[in-house]
């Protein structure tokens, strides 16, 4: 049979797309919103382009100080933490897509400001106001996102297509970003490749905000403001209203606060005191984080055999109260060896992933009309995490009192591995095969 020459164009081209749809939906991503997949992975590159390198920079600036750069990292991880707790409600009031606009623009404008005035008009003030209040950009822009993936996604695929986010989130910030950054400074400068990544960000907002076209889910879900308010509180009773829920966020908030303190601290430590280049120590940053967003999948997988509760002990917990030792106690003892100090990053981003049960297991341990709360409350800790780990740097006196810093980390991921052993459910793989002990019945009669 031959066709008219654009009628067999279009045929070819329809039965290549949906090939290509079939393939993305056979690994866990939804077709409609690949694009999507797409936008955030770009605007998490551009948002961690200046992850390791910009307490460094900020110390540099006429008016700030290595202790000034460590506050306004803890100023944005304030507004971070406010994005996330508010990303979802705004989501249900707005729709998702409006608020991954309003995330985006936010992040581009503020930064033109920092960059433009603050930066290069040295106005001081100014930088420190735009650089904080733009840490509401990424969690708009990403968990509205997450939002919209969790109302779009059919319930066989929303677990992998989940997955997913969390693999191109992580592949961005801190990873795609610091390997862009150690291309880009040796050649454009620090500032430049400030101003490459918020071109990077402008250009995920596009691709995800135009490139979706089946809009069925990105309006809103929640018509009614109040409502969605007083779910928003609902989410704060219920960290009294079941204290496991409360050792769940601690849990969380434990997880990533040394993670966000070494983006502050790692850079003097390993440029300006062991020896490396930035280019080598930003490499090293990538491989590590690499190893981090495939870590992610396999746990998952690992939680679902070992038990959630295990996992996050062990591989979570311990394994990062270890790591963070090595990475500090071993290059300081053989100086810049490259191989040998991400092996030891290695075990600490590597642990870092030990906890992504925790994501299956708070929600579990309450009732159903509560997990949207418990949830809730885990994207505040993970937040909130933005904002405790350089404030620690500050309290602490920063990277002149590192060694304090280090054993307060590895101090408290030994608290949070105590902490785990209240955090039980009979959903937990782990506690499934034990549904015959007192404690599973306990938890079954409840």
């Amino acid at each position: 049979m031959r066709f008219p020459r654009n009628q067999g164009r279009c045929f070819m081209t329809e039965r290549s797309g949906n090939a290509a749809a079939r393939l993305l939906d056979r690994v866990g991503i939804p077709a409609p919103l690949f694009l999507g997949f797409v936008g955030v992975l770009l605007f998490m590159i551009g948002d961690g382009v200046e992850s390791n390198y910009l307490s460094t920079f900020l110390a540099e600036q006429p008016g700030l100080s290595e202790n000034a750069a460590a506050i306004t990292i803890s100023l944005y991880g304030i507004f971070v933490a406010v994005g996330s707790w508010f990303a979802g409600t705004l989501s249900s009031i707005l729709g998702p897509r409006r608020v991954m606009l309003i995330g985006g623009i936010a992040w581009v404008v503020l930064e033109v400001v920092f960059l433009a005035v603050g930066i290069g008009a040295h106005v001081t003030w100014l930088a420190i106001v735009a650089y904080a209040l733009r840490g509401i950009g990424y969690p708009f822009f990403a968990y509205a996102f997450l939002v919209w993936l969790n109302t779009a996604t059919p319930a066989h695929q929303r677990g992998s297509s989940v997955g997913w986010f969390w693999f191109v989130f992580g592949a961005g910030l801190p990873t795609i970003g610091s390997l862009v950054a150690s291309w880009t400074i040796p050649h454009i400068g620090e500032l430049g490749t400030f101003w490459l990544a918020a071109v990077i960000v402008l250009a995920g907002l596009l691709i995800a905000y135009f490139g979706v076209r089946d809009l069925r889910h990105a309006g809103p879900t929640q018509p009614d403001s109040a409502g969605a308010m007083s779910e928003l509180a609902k989410g704060l009773t219920i960290l009294w209203r079941d204290k496991r829920v409360a050792a769940g966020a601690f849990v969380r908030l434990v997880n990533t606060t040394p993670n966000f303190a070494l983006f502050v601290v790692a850079p003097f430590f390993f440029v300006k005191q062991v020896g490396f280049t930035q280019e080598n120590y930003l490499l090293v940053v990538t491989i590590v984080y690499t190893a981090n967003i495939f870590a992610n999948l396999f746990f998952g997988i690992i939680g679902d055999r070992f038990g959630w509760k295990r996992t996050v002990t062990w591989f979570g917990c311990v394994m990062c109260a270890v790591g963070v030792l090595a990475l500090y106690y071993v290059p300081l003892a053989i100086g810049p060896n490259f191989w040998v100090t991400v092996i030891c990053w290695a075990v600490f981003g590597i642990g870092l992933a030990g906890f992504v049960p925790l994501t299956a297991l708070v929600p579990s341990m309450v009732k159903v009309e509560d997990r949207g709360s418990a949830l809730a409350v885990y994207t505040l800790a993970a937040g909130l995490s933005a904002f405790v780990g350089p404030a620690l740097v500050a309290l602490l006196g920063g990277v002149a009192n590192i060694t304090a810093l280090i054993w307060v980390f590895a101090g408290l991921y030994v608290v949070g591995a105590i902490v785990t052993l209240v955090l039980r459910t009979d959903q937990d793989p782990g506690q499934a095969k034990r549904l015959g002990s007192p404690v599973a019945k306990d938890l079954t009669s409840a």
